[in-house]
């Protein structure tokens, strides 16, 4: 057990409590006042949009976009904070709403792949060598709408444009089955790792886990992780709680289901996530009902059940364990597990 962990959220995990079904119930917070919380709450690092980097992009030059980001590596330089990742905004865009990358209009791709360039030109110009790909809409609302072998041809293709762009930056694709689309494409961590070998370079293709994603698709988060591990393709994850297969909720992490979570945890730190620079990543949003002056504590609560759910793993007696697997006694084995839960 030797996993180093550092921590970081994007700004829009600090957020004004809209949903699709009602308006904002918090007062914005300003992009400057948000990174003087950072570290108060215990966070090194920063992720983001394109677009939380550069407001206003798409009415900008490639120059003027490289400079404003470097304005903002400044700025995150002063607040002691770095850069984990960027990734491109293409499900907001009116060009994007029948996808991006495998959309039917030829110009629309065009768009999703010269955005994503732009992105590229961020993350450099801030600091980090990394982009996440959340395929949002990169799917169909009806399956016949879209040959889902050119779909998969066209991500490729768009990925490929990438790699070649820039030949250090490395791609992390982020699975989720569904919504805002019905079906994607991309669904699970096999489907990312098994697309990687149809790129120029796989080497520089990794996977983000998020927790409620991987519930979505049916499947146990510390599993996903476990795979992507397994092919050192875990990049970066975005832990999160999730209750049952529902929309994507985004809950303070371990709020639903605690177990779950300290799997999620034990997993990381067994396999030692973070030697080679990796972030643990929070994808959490604050609960709608919650006031302005409590809207962070969502971000802080999961930091601290993630710590705690660490101390509790490394607590854990080896020996116990190997016994009862190996007498394959699982039903103390999981008492264990429970009691170890309880008393932390």
């Amino acid at each position: 057990m030797a996993g180093k962990f550092k921590f970081t959220f994007g700004p829009w995990n600090i957020q004004e409590g809209s949903d699709p079904f009602g308006p904002t119930v918090r007062k914005p917070i300003e992009f400057g006042k948000k990174l003087t919380l950072y570290k108060k709450m215990g966070f090194d690092g920063v992720q983001f949009h394109d677009d939380d980097a550069v407001p206003d992009m798409n009415d900008l030059t490639s120059q003027q976009i490289i400079k404003k980001a470097t304005d903002l590596k400044k700025v995150l330089n002063d607040h002691g904070l770095a850069a984990e990742f960027v990734a491109p905004r293409l499900w907001e865009d009116e060009r994007t709403i029948d996808g991006g990358y495998t959309s039917n209009d030829s110009v629309c791709r065009k768009y999703a792949i010269e955005r994503s360039k732009r992105t590229i030109d961020i993350a450099n110009a801030i600091g980090t060598d990394l982009v996440v790909l959340w395929l949002a809409r990169e799917g169909t609302y009806i399956r016949e709408a879209k040959d889902s072998k050119v779909a998969t041809e066209r991500i490729v293709y768009a990925i490929n444009q990438m790699l070649e762009y820039d030949p250090k930056i490395r791609v992390c694709i982020e699975p989720k089955p569904n919504e805002p689309m019905d079906h994607t494409y991309i669904p699970t961590a096999g489907h990312a790792i098994a697309l990687s070998l149809l790129c120029v370079d796989p080497k520089r293709i990794g996977v983000n886990i998020e927790s409620a994603h991987a519930i979505l698709a049916g499947l146990d988060p510390s599993d996903e992780m476990g795979f992507a591990l397994s092919f050192d393709k875990l990049w970066t994850v975005h832990l999160n709680d999730q209750n049952g297969l529902k929309f994507d909720q985004d809950k303070t992490f371990g709020s639903v289901d605690l177990r779950r979570a300290f799997n999620q945890v034990r997993i990381l730190d067994k396999h030692d996530y973070g030697k080679n620079g990796e972030w643990v990543g929070l994808d959490v949003k604050a609960m709608r009902t919650q006031r302005d002056d409590f809207a962070t504590k969502h971000l802080s609560n999961s930091r601290e059940i993630f710590l705690k759910l660490l101390e509790i793993s490394r607590s854990l007696n080896d020996e116990y364990i190997a016994k009862y697997t190996e007498a394959r006694d699982y039903e103390e084995l999981d008492l264990y597990i429970i009691k170890s839960l309880l008393k932390g």
